[in-house]
């Protein structure tokens, strides 16, 4: 089903403020933002599966409250399947400084479900699938290679508890 271009321009809008509400932290706006049911995918891209608008939120306050993080969104490919959902991939960017000296960009794509509920868009689902991840400090940056990445969520999963 190809889509009408109110519905289309809805969605890019609800990616938008996806991205402003995170890096702003106005968590109880990020929250509207989802189904209750959402489902968040990072496993292949070394995360975790977090089942649950709420638990998603918690888990991304918990993890972001202190980083300064910028994620940009580009070159949509959204597909209306039905008057109520959707599905869309977004290339995306994100940089993610934990502290000074030690900052995360990582490069690759957003693969969603959106359903409209009561006249409003909401995402659904959302996995994140990574091209590529560089850690930059003052003297080098690491690119992140697939050994190292489960090093990493080794050490992430004991801190974080998922």
């Amino acid at each position: 089903m190809t889509g009408d271009l109110t519905a289309v321009t809805a969605i890019e809008r609800l990616k938008a403020q996806y991205c402003r509400t995170l890096d702003t932290k106005r968590w109880d706006e990020f929250r509207q933002l989802f189904a209750d049911d959402f489902v968040n995918d990072t496993t292949e891209a070394g995360g975790a599966l977090i089942e649950g608008a709420d638990a998603f939120v918690e888990f991304v306050q918990r993890v972001l409250r202190r980083a300064v993080t910028v994620h940009q969104v580009q070159q949509p490919e959204i597909d209306l399947t039905s008057p109520s959902t959707a599905t869309g991939v977004w290339a995306m960017l994100d940089v993610v400084r934990f502290a000074p000296g030690i900052t995360l960009h990582g490069f690759g794509h957003y693969h969603e479900t959106y359903e409209n509920v009561g006249g409003r868009w909401v995402i659904k689902s959302s996995k994140l699938t990574r091209l590529r991840e560089e850690v930059h400090t003052p003297l080098v940056t690491v690119f992140v290679s697939g050994r190292l990445r489960r090093v990493i969520q080794r050490a992430a999963t004991r801190f974080t508890g998922l």
